[in-house]
């Protein structure tokens, strides 16, 4: 199943989308056209937990040294926006860039669970990007709060790929395009931390919650986006999340 959330004539519907991408089915039975709604993130978390470095290609190319433990951050909220989105590019900002990341939606409150029987708890998987301003990353022992929390930071979707569709996620490619152009490649079967590794040791000292996600990290190939930028991730068996990149006043 593809799980969706879009909004239709002022009305918030969930439904799923079809495989296709050309037809979005409400909860209330009815079809909708997908160029004709607005998406909306398709999961509703209560926290976003972010993994630093987890790709070693990506730690080399920023120069920095990789931990034998997973690194995590916090990614707000308020950073959520939906597939087709539009991406405020902050006012003084000289350094943005995309990060495509797999992202691990749970499927039900847990705690403490192992790493054999993670899967249990994993509702689906979906695209997000990991939007940061390095201008702000100057010193990196302490969380890039501001660099990852501006709103819009975190474009999510087009749909949450359930677990028994997508069973296998240990060799996903990866792609990022800047205006068609193809800037970043990668691979899960790179993380240095995988996810079943990752849900045991968040949930070791953290009870995660429906909705809550995980995101696993990007590969190397980051590089700057602008306004007026279209930003394409597309992952294997989950789909392409698009969003453009506007100056702050703009409406998203």
């Amino acid at each position: 199943m593809r799980i969706a959330k879009f909004m239709s004539a002022g009305r918030i519907i969930n439904g799923t989308l079809e495989k296709s991408g050309e037809i979005l089915v409400g909860s209330d039975g009815n079809k909708y056209d997908p160029s004709k709604v607005s998406y909306l993130p398709p999961a509703s978390p209560t926290k976003i937990i972010g993994l630093v470095l987890n790709y070693s290609d990506h730690a080399n190319e920023l120069g920095l040294a990789t931990a034998s433990e997973p690194v995590l951050l916090f990614k707000p909220n308020n950073t959520l926006l939906g597939h087709l989105g539009n991406i405020i590019y902050p006012k003084g900002a000289t350094y943005m860039h995309y990060e495509a990341e797999l992202v691990v939606v749970i499927g039900r409150e847990c705690r403490r669970v192992r790493a054999s029987d993670s899967n249990k708890y994993v509702k689906g998987y979906t695209i997000g990007n990991d939007v940061t301003v390095r201008d702000f990353i100057t010193n990196t022992f302490r969380p890039p709060i501001k660099a990852k929390g501006f709103d819009t930071f975190l474009p999510l979707g087009p749909c949450v790929v359930t677990s028994d569709e997508l069973s296998d996620i240990s060799n996903l490619s990866l792609t990022t395009k800047v205006n068609g152009e193809v800037r970043q490649r990668g691979n899960t079967k790179n993380l240095m931390h995988s996810v079943p590794e990752l849900i045991e040791f968040i949930s070791d000292f953290m009870t995660l919650e429906e909705d809550d996600l995980i995101m696993t990290g990007t590969p190397k190939g980051i590089s700057p986006i602008k306004p007026g930028d279209k930003v394409e991730i597309a992952i294997d068996n989950i789909g392409t999340l698009r969003n453009t990149v506007v100056p702050e006043g703009t409406s998203t």
